[in-house]
């Protein structure tokens, strides 16, 4: 015979561990499910950006592309694409995917909210450069039209993104950035910079650590199939032909010539006892450390002296509106000047 303490512990036990895994909304199973669907529209979604950019390029993607692209199984894109077809957002023709009109607006919808989304940290929050890119593509998934509409308005509905891609509004509509490779423009011609490619990430990585960014004033030097060189920030660049082509800039007006070499004194450039007057705070300084810049009196028209150097050479103590402000030589150069020519008192 069963003793009726034990057949009570055990009955609690199985209720127990019942309830682990069934309880309504908690339960392991539930979460476990939820998780899952969860995962398979993130793929599903992430399949449908991947046909749109590549219908953008005029080069249609097939079974294979979503496979690598999405890192899963040649079954498991077969399987994801019959879903997406049966639901209307995808076509097939010899191989080919399309996007329907349905599959075609809620692409644009994930790529205005990724977009988004990197306009937000870049404008509003301190996060690297590096960063933005994963961290969008974690939230966009998330972002309701409505909710992708809100951070639009509050962000002034801006029509690219930090790197220059062009950010769709809310009917799907957006305004291209127009621009051409690097290596396809006149030698000795002003350019600027519209769009630096994001991906791959250890491409866009260096083009970054050269402080390249959009709206760069940029001349090309040299391009040949081993190198391509050209002016930009004050100081000559040197890359691999494949990685300038991951630049996009247009043509400028030959009366901006003089505009290159004026553009690149910073604020860096100063050494003790020099006088310089702000010119502006370069685009690629955004954020939470523009703002901090600002809060600073580094405005245009503030003059600012150079007035003391660390005994490592790093930081540089700035004479700022009456107030004596370290910054560090990367944060320095991102603050255009005028020179002036009589040195401080």
């Amino acid at each position: 015979m069963i003793d009726p303490l034990i057949a009570l512990l055990v009955a609690g036990l199985l209720a127990g561990i019942t309830a682990l895994l069934f309880w309504p909304e908690r339960g392991l199973v539930i979460r476990w499910r939820r998780s899952r669907q969860i995962s398979e529209r993130v793929l599903a979604e992430d399949a449908l950006k991947h046909i749109h950019e590549h219908e953008m390029k005029g080069q249609p993607a097939t079974l294979e592309s979503v496979a690598g692209t999405l890192h899963i199984s040649r079954d498991q894109a077969a399987q994801l694409l019959e879903r997406a077809e049966e639901n209307g957002l995808v076509s097939m023709d010899a191989g080919m995917l399309h996007l329907t009109p349905d599959g075609r607006n809620a692409a644009l919808h994930i790529i205005r909210a990724h977009r988004l989304w990197e306009r937000y940290l870049a404008d509003q929050t301190g996060y690297d450069e590096a960063q933005w890119h994963g961290q969008a593509d974690r939230i966009e998934h998330s972002l309701q039209p409505a909710d992708a509409d809100a951070l639009a308005a509050s962000l002034g509905n801006p029509t690219h993104d930090p790197h220059g891609d062009p950010i769709p509004d809310a009917t799907g509509q957006f305004v291209a950035h127009g621009g051409q490779p690097l290596t396809a423009i006149a030698l000795d011609h002003p350019a600027q910079i519209v769009h630096i490619e994001d991906e791959p990430e250890t491409i866009y990585a260096q083009l970054v650590a050269l402080g390249l960014y959009p709206g760069m004033t940029v001349r090309l030097i040299e391009a040949t199939p081993k190198r391509v060189r050209f002016w930009a920030n004050g100081d000559e660049h040197v890359l691999a032909p494949i990685l300038a082509t991951n630049i996009s800039v247009v043509p400028l007006p030959q009366t901006v010539a003089v505009a290159v070499e004026d553009d690149s004194e910073t604020l860096a450039d100063l050494k003790l006892g020099e006088r310089g007057e702000v010119k502006a705070i370069l685009p690629r300084c955004r954020g939470a450390e523009r703002r901090r810049f600002m809060d600073l009196g580094i405005l245009p028209g503030t003059v600012i002296a150079a007035e003391m150097i660390s005994a490592g050479g790093d930081p540089t103590a700035y004479r700022i509106r009456e107030a004596l402000i370290a910054l560090r030589s990367e944060q320095a150069r991102m603050i255009q000047i005028t020179r002036h020519t009589e040195t401080a008192a």
